[in-house]
């Protein structure tokens, strides 16, 4: 798959797209197609160190672990070490001069909510301190239509504080709130497509998604969005797309 010049320089691409593949495979064929790799630290893909990306000149980023992961935790204990790997991650970051990506966290009843959002709010405090050590910036991503999730919409970015943001463009448009999360500054952006219905990570174009919009902002930010799609296929049909608007 050859990509142009102004395609290397604008887009990202992340290895969910390769995740049935070893990390040091799916680093290869993506290298070949994008200056900017998004590591999605889970599966196959898992960092236990920053070697498997030593040997690359790319800029990367680190999605972290949020299977087993839950910052907003009501039970300490998991708080901590949801922290904890986030912690690791940073510190694998910092050395390749990278971000990462968090997820808000959850809750287990509908009940607990608010206690949910304070202890988000003390790992957010957490991971801010753990920031400023390292050197590494955090981006928390909005969250699709996921049961006792944080942050599906826009109402909820009080919650983050000063944090820096990652728009999730697919997650927002199963939500039906796209257009109110554009209007918020983000730092970071996921870009991938569905019908609003399912979080399929389709490629750009293969949705209901006008990426018309979600384009005049991601240009205005000066940031080089990641594409997120599930298929390596739709990697550069998404990018062929995406120029052509």
């Amino acid at each position: 798959m050859t990509v142009g010049t102004r395609s290397l320089i604008m887009f990202g691409v992340s290895t969910f797209c390769l995740h049935q593949l070893p990390l040091a495979r799916a680093l290869e064929q993506l290298s070949e197609v994008t200056d900017r790799i998004e590591v999605m630290d889970e599966g196959l893909h898992y960092l236990s160190s920053a070697e498997p990306l030593l040997s690359y000149t790319h800029s990367f980023s680190i999605h972290t672990p949020c299977r087993g992961t839950n910052i907003a935790s009501l039970l300490e204990p998991i708080r901590r070490a949801s922290v904890e790997v986030m912690a690791q991650c940073m510190t694998i970051a910092a050395e390749v001069n990278a971000g990462i990506v968090v997820h808000p966290g959850y809750f287990a009843w509908a009940e607990e909510r608010d206690k949910a959002c304070r202890q988000l709010e003390r790992s957010i405090d957490d991971l801010t301190v753990l920031s400023r050590e390292l050197s590494v910036p955090f981006y928390i991503e909005n969250m699709g239509n996921w049961e006792y999730f944080l942050l599906k919409v826009p109402d909820e970015l009080p919650l983050i504080g000063n944090s820096l943001f990652a728009l999730d463009v697919g997650h927002a448009h199963q939500m039906h709130c796209l257009d109110g999360f554009l209007k918020y500054p983000a730092a970071h952006y996921h870009l991938h497509d569905n019908c609003g219905d399912a979080d399929s990570h389709r490629a750009v174009g293969d949705g209901t998604i006008d990426f018309s919009l979600v384009m005049n902002a991601v240009k205005k930010s000066g940031i080089e969005p990641i594409i997120e799609v599930e298929k390596f296929e739709d990697v550069q049909k998404s990018i062929d797309r995406l120029n052509a608007l």
